[in-house]
């Protein structure tokens, strides 16, 4: 590398540093939620969900949710792009661990390429010093996303589980209304019956319900907006029409029961054929190949 080289990378370095510091210094509108959060007194502050103090949180707290709380604090809310908190809610990862995340991703893809540079140089193979600082800010970008990926394809697995212990929680809230059960009775010794996670968050919100005086069925239309299941609400709306107009919904309930397990019968019978029809593709490409083999001797003797 030329000393002109030399020369211009180092200005470019410069030149984004001080642009990044102009950025940082820069006045620019606050966001809400960071300035919520600085008005609110520390110990009422929330933690993962609301549920821990602030302090007590901390306490307990790995490296990521440390270094998440410092982004918080440091980095401009506009930095972190979109947040799939219903995702993050039903996988019940909180916002500071998935930002600790980000950073942690992000810090390792823009000390990846450095890193390697310095091995290669040291056993006498240099490289450009324009191949280490592209790479680190490309990797350190892919890096800031990861945890998205991570949290929208786990949070899809985990919706999928949600549905099948959704199916079998409608029928047990079935049963315990035909054995005469009120509703709130049939919501809470059903959650009660299983041990799955699932079955212990509805339980932990028909409970929060009964503490504070409200009725169940709108705890469920708060948890189905929360982690994102409409189905969850449906049961809540047949449940809130029972306690109104006094409706049997034995039937209702056995009938969203069945449809849900369609339903999900029918996404996995779509899956399976998606994956037979990618296997037709290589099955494809081996019958070209032994047809290739066949006929590529004859080819040859004919048109020698």
């Amino acid at each position: 590398m030329t000393g002109l080289q030399v020369a211009l990378c180092g200005g470019l370095m410069v030149g984004l540093a001080c642009a990044l510091l102009a950025y940082r210094l820069a006045p620019s509108d606050p966001h809400l939620g960071d300035v919520l959060d600085r008005l609110a007194p520390e110990p009422l502050a929330k933690s993962a969900y609301g549920d821990v103090s602030a302090s007590a949180g901390l306490a307990s707290a790995t490296f990521a949710d440390r270094l998440g709380v410092w982004a918080m604090r440091t980095l401009p809310g506009g930095a972190w792009a979109r947040t799939p908190r219903r995702d993050l809610a039903i996988l019940q990862i909180s916002e500071t661990r998935f930002y600790g995340e980000k950073v942690l991703w992000a810090g390792l893809g823009l000390v990846f390429f450095p890193a390697l540079t310095t091995i290669w140089t040291l056993i006498g193979l240099p490289i450009p010093l324009v191949v280490p600082t592209l790479g680190s800010l490309v990797l350190a970008a892919v890096g800031w996303f990861v945890p998205n990926y991570n949290a929208v394809d786990d949070a899809k697995r985990a919706r999928v589980e949600f549905l099948r212990a959704l199916g079998a929680y409608i029928e047990l809230v079935a049963l315990e209304r035909r054995s005469g059960a009120s509703g709130h009775q049939a919501l809470a010794a059903a959650a009660d019956v299983g041990d799955s996670w699932v079955f212990t968050r509805i339980a932990t919100e028909l409970r929060r319900a009964r503490y504070a005086s409200r009725a169940p069925w709108e705890s469920l239309h708060d948890l189905a907006e929360e982690l994102g299941v409409p189905e969850l609400d449906d049961l809540a709306d047949i449940m809130q029409q029972s306690s109104q107009d006094g409706a049997q919904i034995y039937t209702n309930l056995r009938a969203r029961a069945s449809a849900l397990r369609s339903a999900m019968l029918s996404a996995e019978i779509g899956k399976a054929n998606a994956a037979s029809e990618r296997m037709y593709i290589p099955a494809s490409l081996l019958g070209i190949v032994f047809m290739a083999i066949l006929i590529t001797p004859a080819l040859l003797r004919f048109t020698t």
